[in-house]
């Protein structure tokens, strides 16, 4: 079965690029839902981070910043969040209308309904539980441009209005509107595999243990999300633009160095007494 592209239907928004995203079609930003902060990117070695709060539900903001329709295929912990399938590019994603922004709350479980996202500790994590468990602690968003609509073909006058013409050449016609509407989302045939373990990911790796378990994305309660279903054909069948975004907890990335820590160990006092004449008793 061929992937259906997915139609988000949310607001349109033409504002400024909001703080803390990354992308460049897309805007991309990580939502704590409960606290409704906007978790701040940190960039390390090429890597960008976010810490979650454990036990907070959490939404992947996406926002179109280009004139044209785009597909995001959205993948967390390594999963597709619409199928549930190991993500792979050709799969199925959400389909965002120009400057059109979608806050993806949870694993979809139908066009009505999701289970919602919330940061919690990767052994009770969705891919864990799902068998998946390789990539815990990632979100991937893999954008498309839309393929254009070929240019209309020219207009043929009919022989005998030629005729009464004098051979004269019809004009060009416009495209029908909403054509784009019914074209077919295709992709790879086969999708590339990422590797385990990247380089980065091992120059990232702390010396000494993690002073709490690594963070993953869990499968929460049921909620309301309605969607429905278009057709998308994409320009190419490489992402436009691939983003990567890491998370854990914040002691976790304070103990890798990502989030420097503006801690200082208390300072002794020399002097902790009240000022008293005397001298130095004997112990007891």
């Amino acid at each position: 079965m061929k992937p259906l592209a997915i139609l988000a239907l949310a607001a349109l928004f033409s504002a400024a690029l909001p703080a803390h995203a990354v992308g460049r079609l897309a805007d991309i930003q990580l939502i704590d839902r409960d606290s409704g902060e906007t978790l701040t990117v940190h960039r390390h070695q090429g890597e960008l981070w976010v810490a979650g709060q454990p036990g907070a539900r959490y939404a992947v903001s996406l926002r179109n910043a280009t004139p044209g329709r785009v597909l995001g295929v959205v993948s967390v912990d390594g999963v597709n969040v619409i199928s549930g399938e190991t993500a792979a590019w050709q799969q199925t994603g959400y389909v965002l209308s120009p400057w059109q922004q979608h806050a993806i709350t949870g694993w979809r479980k139908s066009d009505t309904e999701v289970a919602a996202f919330h940061f919690t500790a990767s052994s009770a994590s969705y891919a864990e539980r799902t068998g998946s468990p390789a990539q815990v602690g990632v979100i991937g968003v893999a954008v498309f441009r839309e393929k254009p609509l070929p240019p209309p073909p020219p207009a043929v006058t009919p022989w005998p209005q030629q005729r009464e013409l004098g051979g004269a050449a019809g004009s060009r016609s416009s495209a029908p509107a909403g054509a784009s509407d019914m074209a077919k989302a295709e992709g790879d045939n086969e999708a590339p595999r990422e590797r385990t373990e990247s380089l980065a990911s091992r120059r990232m790796a702390p010396a000494s243990p993690m002073p709490a378990p690594r963070l993953g994305t869990g499968h929460g309660e049921r909620e309301a999300s309605h969607i429905r279903h278009t057709s998308f054909e994409r320009r190419s069948d490489r992402p436009d633009e691939l983003i990567r975004i890491r998370y854990d907890s914040r002691e976790n990335l304070i103990a890798m160095g990502i989030i420097p820590t503006q801690a200082v160990p208390p300072r002794p006092n020399p002097f902790p007494g009240a000022v008293a004449p005397g001298y130095a008793p004997d112990p007891s």
